[in-house]
């Protein structure tokens, strides 16, 4: 009778009816690790009742309760058991003498500069600690050009929504209102109402115009065509903050610098954008689950 190693479980072939089933044990890795019935079932190719059916089905073989509250999150005896499961499965994976692939996903994904700075890059470390497992690589996107690279996976586009080219879904509206620095304000003020605004630089951008503030303050002007212009919102915000003139400025997207102080508001008056920010995909890119899993969760943190 051979003795087993210290320290190194054994198998007993008498108690081999009491193991689950493999797809039940692959299920509950993919729904603890992804904590979406819908992605697990994209990534094992089932149904998501067949991920529900799997999970029930395990907790009977065990005894005991794997998942707790809505969220998926796991029991404390879920929690020993996923960690025993992944072990066993990577034992499985390995054969002698082949190399085993890393498993890890590359997602490209590219993004406006502005609302990359502002919104994503501040919080994508939550998504990085969610999945470990995916590598993130960042790309610029020119707002309104659609100028992106051909081999990004997921682009955040910001312009009218109209994209005959792609898939593609609202994730970000804004409001925005005219800024400037306290410097400026300073030297130029008081400025106490909309009206005192023709007598001043106003600085401009294709991404946010004028007049349709003008017409929510009651002003029948016309579109400015002169003055300094930018083609992005953080390059408006430094000119405007370095006391160029006054911006018209999102206010998701202008947060770092009011919060810093280094732009204030003129008037408590705020219009809708005229575009959006779009999240863009190729068709059968959704497929993919770690694309989807992003998708789901920018929705969440932008808004």
């Amino acid at each position: 009778m051979t003795t087993p190693r210290a320290g190194r479980p054994s198998f007993d072939s008498r108690a081999a009816r009491r193991i689950p089933p493999i797809q039940c044990l692959l299920t509950f890795e993919a729904l603890a690790r992804l904590r979406s019935v819908t992605l697990t079932a994209d990534e094992l190719s089932v149904t998501p009742s067949a991920v529900s059916h799997r999970v029930r089905q395990l907790e009977e073989v065990l005894g005991t309760q794997l998942f707790g509250r809505s969220d998926f999150s796991l029991t404390t005896e879920g929690t020993n058991y996923l960690q025993q499961v992944r072990e066993g499965l990577g034992v499985l994976q390995r054969f002698p003498n082949l190399p085993l692939s890393s498993g890890r996903k590359r997602l490209k994904i590219a993004v406006t500069p502005t609302f990359a700075r502002c919104l994503l890059i501040p919080k994508l470390s939550q998504f990085m600690v969610a999945y470990p497992e995916i590598d993130i690589a960042l790309q610029v996107a020119i707002p309104l050009l659609d100028v992106v690279a051909e081999d990004a996976d997921l682009v955040v586009r910001y312009g009218t929504g109209h994209y005959a080219d792609v898939e593609h879904m609202e994730i970000a509206r804004d409001v925005y209102t005219p800024l400037a620095s306290p410097a400026f304000l300073r030297q130029h003020g008081p400025i106490d109402a909309p009206e005192a605004l023709s007598d001043l630089p106003l600085l401009r951008s294709p991404l946010e115009p004028w007049q349709p503030w003008f017409r929510a303050a009651g002003l029948d002007w016309a579109e400015p065509t002169e003055g300094s212009q930018f083609n992005d919102v953080g390059l408006l915000c430094d000119a405007a903050a370095g006391g160029l003139g006054i911006a018209p400025v999102r206010l998701k997207l202008g947060a770092p610098w009011l919060d810093n102080g280094t732009l204030v508001r003129l008037f408590d008056l705020d219009v809708p954008s005229v575009n959006a920010h779009y999240l863009c995909w190729r068709t059968g890119t959704m497929d993919r689950w770690e694309c989807n899993a992003f998708a789901e969760w920018l929705v969440k943190v932008v808004n």
